[in-house]
């Protein structure tokens, strides 16, 4: 029995959280040694009078930051990661490989080659000589930069996304939106339901929280509405936060029907819903989906928070973002802010605004849409013939990322180092998940890269996959069969 675990059910911080830091540190300090077998979910379960799924989900953690690694048929064993892991890990990587030359399909952002600098410097210029520039420099409302918010706020009222009893707050990116909402409404070990996989600046924020995240399957359309009911009726979250359009980092987009289910489940049920859409300008083909937010408007009362920002579409080192939704919620979260940073940057506020007044960003993003548009069929004809067959990928029709399938018998996260020894990276399913891990599957960002850069690397990926596949096969067939007795 592991010694020392003492749980309290009257505490804020869940169940399943006060086990995984209990064992977490007895690894850190050595009670736990590396290679040591942790006792089956059922054991611990018994042992400490809790839910088996309390156990589960406390190994899960620390088997996403590196603490465990877990054998089908022999159990859970304890590791040291090369680094110690924060609460919760980071596991985007921040680094830059070792090969400056890398094929990077690692990071879902825009390519710097589009960026329009000519332009840029004509609207920072623009900007800086104005009459404002005094005023843009002092220190303004926590809310943002008033002009950019009426600029922001009347276009969504002009198409349906916002209604009068709306308002709007600028953040420092949409990561800041999401930690603000983890701190407003999620702050006291509530209930969240997310994607899975699901991009893992989400999930992070909310586990860091100490909330209790629970994932829902991600389809090829969308969030499972289906199994977000079952668990909405089961679990009674507080919010629900989805990417409804080119989610990240699978690329589904959910149907205005499944949209509209879920407003209907989620408004019976009380529960606060989140939309980051991130990716929606970001379509190449097909058409429209009507947000979240403005079905709500158009059809239920349903509580809707809308999450937006320019750093997929324009600049990502400005980080201004924006979140649209009822008034009262809107304050608590710019209370929160303010508390944090007092203010956001006005001068990248003011510099987007008049980017986007100018006429210069609608002509950005036709250029951004014609190059995201011949990357995605680079990279999806690349995976059709060069990546091994058994192979699949979802097929989106705008975005930045693409999710891919092996087959089951190779491991992405096992090969991932040796993908980057070959100078090419990428980003493997475990590292997006909630509850459960796709050990085959991993996402490839294509924004970034060239379609002659994603040719390459995509045929460097299919020779390594390939002939490991040949390995395991090979390994297979030989192995000696089973005595018959």
């Amino acid at each position: 029995m592991i010694e020392l675990i003492q749980l309290d059910p009257y505490a804020d911080t869940p169940l399943y959280r006060q086990l995984h830091l209990s064992l977490r540190n007895a690894i850190e300090n050595g009670t736990l040694a590396e290679g040591s077998r942790l006792p089956a979910t059922r054991e611990l379960a018994g042992q400490l009078g809790v839910n088996r799924a309390t156990v589960s989900s406390a190994y899960e953690v620390l088997e996403a930051e590196g603490y465990l690694r877990g054998h089908v048929g022999r159990g859970s064993f304890v590791t040291r990661p090369s680094s110690p892991a924060a609460i919760p890990p980071a596991p985007i990587p921040l680094a830059t490989p070792a090969n400056e030359a890398a094929i990077r399909f690692d990071t879902s952002r825009p390519s710097e080659l589009l960026f329009p600098l000519d332009d840029f410097r004509a609207t920072v210029d623009e900007v800086i000589h104005s009459n404002e520039a005094a005023a843009i420099l002092q220190l303004g409302s926590a809310y943002g930069y008033a002009p950019l918010r009426r600029y922001l706020l009347e276009d969504a009222r002009a198409s349906g996304e916002a209604g009068p009893d709306d308002d709007i707050l600028i953040t420092n990116g949409c990561q800041q939106a999401f930690d603000l909402i983890q701190r407003v409404f999620a702050s006291n070990g509530e209930t969240v339901l997310l994607e899975d996989p699901v991009y893992a600046g989400i999930r992070n924020v909310f586990q860091r929280g100490a909330a209790r995240v629970l994932g829902v399957p991600v389809t090829a359309d969308g969030l499972d509405v289906q199994a977000a009911t079952r668990a909405i009726e089961t679990h009674a979250p507080r919010l629900i936060l989805i990417t409804p359009t080119f989610q990240n980092p699978t690329g589904a987009t959910m149907p205005a029907a499944a949209r509209q289910e879920l407003l209907r489940v989620a408004h019976k049920a009380g529960v606060l819903v989140i939309e980051n859409d991130l990716y929606a300008p970001l379509r190449y083909s097909g058409e429209p989906v009507s947000s979240i937010k403005k079905l709500a408007g158009q059809g239920t009362s349903a509580d809707t928070i809308l999450l937006r920002s320019f750093s997929k579409i324009a600049f990502p080192g400005l980080r201004v973002g924006w979140a649209i939704g009822p008034r009262h919620f809107i304050a608590r979260l710019a209370e929160a802010k303010q508390a944090s940073d007092l203010h956001t940057d006005q001068l990248s506020q003011a510099v987007v605004l008049r980017f986007a007044q100018s006429g210069r960003l609608d002509a950005h993003r036709k250029k951004a849409l014609t190059a995201g548009s011949e990357r995605l069929k680079a990279t999806l004809d690349a995976c059709a013939e060069f990546l091994p067959a058994g192979s699949t990928a979802t097929r989106p029709e705008g975005g930045m990322n693409v999710w891919v399938r092996l087959p089951d018998v190779l491991d992405a996260g096992e090969l991932v180092a040796r993908a980057e020894r070959e100078g090419v990276s990428y980003l493997p399913g475990k590292y997006f998940a909630v509850g459960r891990v796709e050990s085959n599957a991993f996402r490839l960002s294509f924004a970034g890269l060239a379609p002659e850069e994603i040719r390459r690397g995509l045929r460097v990926l299919g020779q390594l996959f390939g002939a490991e596949l040949t390995r395991l096969r090979s390994t297979h067939r030989d192995e000696p069969a089973a005595a018959l007795v």
